[in-house]
């Protein structure tokens, strides 16, 4: 009898075979430095220079550009007490100059918006979608832009436009790789609405963004490490630590509409997407809601009229979103003992509005998680209630700006020669 020859193992990789990893983003000296100013403005450059490490002549030489560039201002000269010291000029971020536009695309409707550079909302605008073909409402976005600058910029100039839609989004090629509720794949925005804008468009999921503005301008509580949990028409989440987004190799990261809720799902739930009952997104989405509002003959023809009934005090409605809350704060049970944060942002409009909603989604997580041990302090509503889709797209191009702010950016004056 033939003896067949013994499986070989493959052999192990050598280390200089292995691929690179990608490069993680992180600001360059410049972007330390208004990063540090933009936290702590008006702020003496000395002070920046404790914050960031960096030498007081880099941080000279770092404020220097930022000024040439219009991004920061000095503001009154200061002195210590009783005039004692020498005096400091402090240093802020100036908002006079620039504006950057946002977009949010929900599965129902947009939202275009004006933003200055501390991440204020200065306008917005919300629209209903017609239909979900991607070209005409990207070209739809491209054509209500100029009207709201025109409206509200007061003489200041747009820097970029952020973009920002939940699901599956590649932020390096400015893809939204996935939609299912759009029926969007694959879908070019940034180069669709480059050549509409003529604007440099960054393009990222809603929750990685609005984790980036909850670290630049949220909450103390939110500036280190932070869960994201986005509860919508679309349930997703985000990562964020030390100013780093997590966004998985395959731009996936966060991916939570389908965390199975056990015993949340009910026997006569509408099944998920995937198939399956008990879905988080099956279970809180606003479709979901809507629908057992009718179930309960309580008529909201969208889910803004049922938030409206529940602000209104309307039994009914307000039981729902407290079911909603217990819901996702099981969901939030789990991903606090997976990635045991500082804090976990909530981004849902019962638990920023309602008090008893955010007391039952707090109880939940005091139940099932096993790490921790003050939900008071660890689970927040968004620093944005009220204005969360007009600071998503806003943020996006913010972080691109706070990231690399001696960049290309064609509005902003050149840099000045190096001698």
């Amino acid at each position: 009898m033939t003896r067949l020859p013994a499986p070989t193992r493959p052999r192990p990789p050598r280390r200089s075979e292995i691929p690179a990893p990608g490069r993680a983003r992180r600001p360059s000296g410049t972007g330390s430095v208004l990063g540090a100013i933009l936290d702590h403005g008006p702020v003496a450059r000395s002070t920046v220079a404790r914050l960031t490490g960096l030498s007081p002549a880099a941080v000279t030489g770092h404020a220097a550009q930022l000024l040439s560039r219009g991004l920061v201002r000095q503001s009154a000269e200061t002195t210590g007490p009783r005039g004692l010291g020498r005096p400091h000029v402090p240093l802020e971020i100036d908002t006079s100059r620039f504006l950057v536009a946002g977009a949010h695309i929900a599965v129902a409707h947009s939202t275009v918006a004006l933003m200055d550079l501390r991440g204020r909302v200065v306008a917005e605008e919300r629209r209903p979608h017609t239909d979900t073909n991607p070209h005409r409402i990207l070209d739809g976005l491209g054509a209500r832009l100029p009207l709201l600058t025109a409206a509200h910029a007061a003489g200041r100039q747009v820097l970029a436009l952020g973009v920002a839609t939940g699901h599956r989004v590649d932020p390096a090629a400015g893809v939204v790789v996935e939609h299912p509720h759009l029926g969007w794949r694959a879908v070019p925005v940034r180069e669709i609405l480059t050549a509409a804008t003529g604007l440099p468009v960054h393009v990222d999921s809603h929750s990685r963004a609005l984790a980036r503005a909850e670290q630049m301008f949220g909450e103390v509580s939110t500036r280190r490490s932070t869960v994201l949990l986005f509860v919508g028409a679309v349930v997703d989440a985000a990562f964020a630590t030390s100013g780093e987004l997590h966004r998985g190799p395959r731009s996936g990261a966060g991916s939570v509409a389908h965390l199975p809720l056990g015993a949340g799902g009910s026997g006569d739930a509408e099944p998920c997407r995937c198939g399956r009952t008990g879905c988080l997104q099956s279970e809180v989405s606003e479709r979901a809601m809507v629908r057992r509002a009718a179930e309960q003959g309580l008529h909201a023809a969208t889910f803004q009229e049922l938030l409206d009934h529940a602000m209104a005090g309307e039994a009914r409605a307000v039981e729902l979103f407290r079911r909603r809350a217990r819901l996702v704060g099981r969901a939030a049970a789990l991903l606090l003992d997976m990635f045991d944060p500082e804090c976990l942002v909530v981004v849902e409009p019962g638990a920023g509005r309602l008090p008893e909603c955010l007391a039952d989604l707090r109880e939940e997580v005091a139940m099932r998680s096993w790490v921790c041990d003050d939900p008071e302090r660890a689970v927040v509503p968004s620093s944005f209630t009220g204005s969360v889709l007009a600071t998503a797209g806003g943020a996006v191009a913010l972080d691109a700006l706070y990231a690399d702010p001696l960049g290309p950016w064609p509005a902003l004056p050149a840099l000045p020669a190096v001698s």
